[in-house]
């Protein structure tokens, strides 16, 4: 299995690595809906391998006393939709464990954490407890219930025919730009970005900020492919999924040199038919040019937790969770 990891959060010694463990745990599968342990214990320094098999599954932060709940700021790989015919080559999602402390976590699509799809990390003997609560009807809170009915329209298996998937062209020859810029999608559709020549990313940002990576300009964790290079004789050309979750404006550019500031931006369902449409925002891309007006939400460092980068291959997509589990809990 191949994947590309970016550098940690921190720097650790060579003696640390070498005490570091990998430990795999496997997501769904053809007809599972679990995580594969459902538990395990890790060391500081360990790394959570997840691999997605078959179905279209989530790894998502919650806690053991809410276990279908998102936590607030907590890690989340997003929706990683693997077809039926696909036998290797599986998507990834690596965790590396920051403290010792109990992670719990669960698949949020649709009814999955109810079937008991929980995963945890050093539960002690709280593991039954986990499962428990998450397959005892407990009343989840508005976010999480909000979270469950989008996940039941995204996947239940009768939406499945009625989705598509959206080809964008990335870069090309001479090209800076996404073609199709625009796009109008479904809920449950995927967006397939192609990388074609040359080296660019898509990266999540905002209507007031086109140039800026959405967390720096507005303190919310949004996707970013990472930079794709792609020589110019090349004939297999890598894509990054993003899935619609729902019916919102989507915002993207290319974090390339001054790619945006040249007019390398790509929304999805923006509202054509208001001050915010497309034309806008290809126009302020262009005349900020990398630079913004806006001011960050937040006066002290930005929040990290939550952020995630995905890192794509031909095939299909890995994600590293970059994340420090020491600021998540407590």
């Amino acid at each position: 299995m191949r994947h590309f990891a970016f550098g940690s959060l921190f720097l650790l010694t060579s003696v640390q690595l070498a005490l570091c463990a990998t430990i795999e745990v496997v997501v769904g599968g053809p007809g599972v809906l679990k995580f594969t342990p459902p538990s395990v214990n890790a060391n500081e320094g360990d790394v959570i391998r997840f691999i997605f098999q078959q179905k279209n599954h989530t790894v998502t932060q919650s806690t053991l006393d809410s276990p279908c709940t998102p936590l607030a700021n907590g890690f989340d790989t997003g929706y990683m939709p693997v077809p039926d015919t696909q036998k290797s080559d599986f998507p990834i999602a690596e965790l590396t464990v920051k403290r010792t402390t109990p992670i719990w976590a669960y698949c949020r699509q649709g009814t999955h954490c109810k079937a008991g799809m929980v995963f945890a990390v050093n539960p002690s003997d709280k593991l039954a407890a986990f499962q428990a609560a998450a397959t005892g009807g407990s009343t989840p809170s508005a976010t999480a219930s909000a979270s469950s009915t989008t996940a039941t329209a995204l996947s239940t298996s009768s939406s499945v025919p009625s989705s598509r998937d959206h080809k964008v062209v990335v870069g090309g020859t001479g090209v800076l730009a996404f073609n199709p810029p625009n796009i109008t999608a479904q809920v449950g559709d995927t967006i397939t970005f192609e990388f074609r020549q040359k080296n660019h990313t898509v990266t999540a940002s905002s209507f007031g900020a086109p140039c800026r990576d959405l967390l720096s300009a507005t303190g919310q964790a949004g996707f970013d492919s990472g930079y794709i290079p792609v020589g110019d004789g090349t004939s297999t050309f890598p894509t990054y999924i993003v899935q619609v979750n729902d019916t919102k404006p989507i915002w993207a550019f290319c974090m390339q040199g001054n790619h945006c500031g040249q007019g390398m931006v790509f929304a999805a369902n923006a509202d054509e038919s208001g001050s915010k449409n497309f034309a806008a925002f290809l126009a302020l891309a262009k005349q900020l040019n990398g630079s913004s007006s806006t001011t960050p939400p937040y006066t002290t460092t930005p929040p990290t937790s939550s952020s995630w980068r995905p890192v794509v291959k031909s095939s299909s997509i890995a994600v590293v969770l970059a994340l420090s589990v020491g600021i998540l809990l407590f």
